[in-house]
């Protein structure tokens, strides 16, 4: 088993190093929602920052793991007795997408790709009155990416990306069948090095 995690090491490296690689930060817009097993949900607005490895492997293609730190969730109003009450989940994440990148032209690229997600926290906040969350929150999140990105230049570029929740983020007991995924629109700028 050595043998092979050694291989693979040093297959991966050597790979890596014969291709252009570039790194980079970026930052940018979420606007975030719930889906599945929620009512009256609306869009929420939140930021994701990180870095990035670009990583050419022709030059129509590249692959690009990233890692992120990203803020979601959603809000929602009800009304109760005549009054509407407002309540907000706020999720935050250490996002990883690893993203397959296709050169359409010199300057505008399609991208999708796996995404895993760890939970760092999880509120829920109803009108002034904030409770800590994250014990009735899935901590991993497994979603799909598919976007593309705007070269400006060589190193500034923007880019638009969906990402579609593919777990169930709601921890449930036994017997109980609610589901809620993330569903995330980023609209970020990125800057390479």
């Amino acid at each position: 088993m050595k043998k092979i995690i050694l291989t693979v090491a040093v297959f991966t490296i050597g790979f890596v190093n014969a291709q252009e690689v570039k790194y980079g930060a970026k930052a940018g817009l979420n606007f975030a929602n719930l889906t599945g097993d929620v009512e009256d949900a609306s869009m929420k607005i939140g930021f994701n920052v990180g870095g990035f490895a670009e990583i050419k492997v022709s030059d129509k293609f590249s692959v690009q793991p990233e890692l992120l730190y990203s803020t979601q969730g959603a809000k929602s109003e009800e009304s109760f007795e005549g009054e509407t009450i407002e309540s907000e989940w706020n999720l935050s994440y250490l996002n990883i997408p690893i993203m397959a990148k296709y050169y359409v032209s010199e300057k505008f690229s399609l991208e999708a790709g796996p995404q895993i997600g760890f939970l760092l926290g999880s509120k829920v906040k109803v009108e002034s009155i904030e409770v800590d969350f994250k014990d009735n929150t899935e901590s991993i999140d497994f979603g799909l990416n598919i976007g593309s990105a705007y070269d400006f230049t060589e190193n500034l570029f923007a880019g638009l990306r969906y990402n579609i929740g593919l777990s169930n983020v709601a921890k449930t007991e036994s017997g109980d069948d609610t589901k809620i995924n993330n569903s995330v629109i980023s609209l970020s700028l990125g800057y390479r090095f």
